[in-house]
């Protein structure tokens, strides 16, 4: 999958999840999830470290995501399994996030500096449009007591995934002898 459609379907995979937790439709994420997953995850566009950073996303949203609605500073759409944890829908958002950073997002998760800095201004503004534009979470603060954590949690994440993004992507070094090492 090129580049550019492996970011359009992200974007896709963002706005059907988004938008079907705001109608209570919180198993369309996922399930669109499945549908991105199982073309870009293909032998022809996989990218190597796609599959364990797909598994390390699903914690750390986790973490990020569950830390928010535990501290009350957010209330999400579709709260399944629970509105104590980080929803469903929102699980497969990371996932599928993770599935850009050897694609659409690689010159951005190579560079770690510039992901925490990417990652605290884009993950709070995509929050911020979840909030305002599809009613998909609600803030229960004023904005800035809402955005300032959200912001450290995702600049955070994104530090640790571009770590991971270039620790997975490194092809290990031929031995000479034939003997691993």
């Amino acid at each position: 999958m090129s580049n550019w459609l492996n970011f359009i379907a992200s974007q896709l995979l963002w706005m059907a999840a988004v938008g079907g937790a705001a109608r209570g439709l919180a198993w369309l994420g996922p399930l669109c999830l499945l549908l991105f997953a199982a073309v870009q995850l293909l032998p022809r566009f996989r990218a190597r470290g796609d599959v364990g950073l797909m598994l390390l996303a699903l914690p750390v949203g986790l973490v990020v995501d569950t830390t928010m609605a535990a501290s009350g500073l957010l209330r999400y759409a579709s709260p399944v399994p629970s509105a104590a944890l980080a929803p469903v829908w929102i699980l497969s958002l990371w996932m599928g996030f993770a599935l850009t950073f050897n694609h659409s997002m690689s010159g951005i998760m190579r560079r770690p500096l510039l992901a925490i800095a990417f990652g605290a201004l884009g993950g709070a503004l995509s929050y911020w449009i979840a909030s305002r534009t599809w009613g998909a979470v609600q803030f229960t603060d004023y904005c800035a007591a809402v955005l300032v954590p959200l912001a450290a949690l995702w600049g955070a994440a994104m530090g640790l995934l571009s770590y991971a993004t270039l620790r997975l992507a490194r092809t290990p070094l031929p031995s000479s002898s034939g003997v691993p090492g």
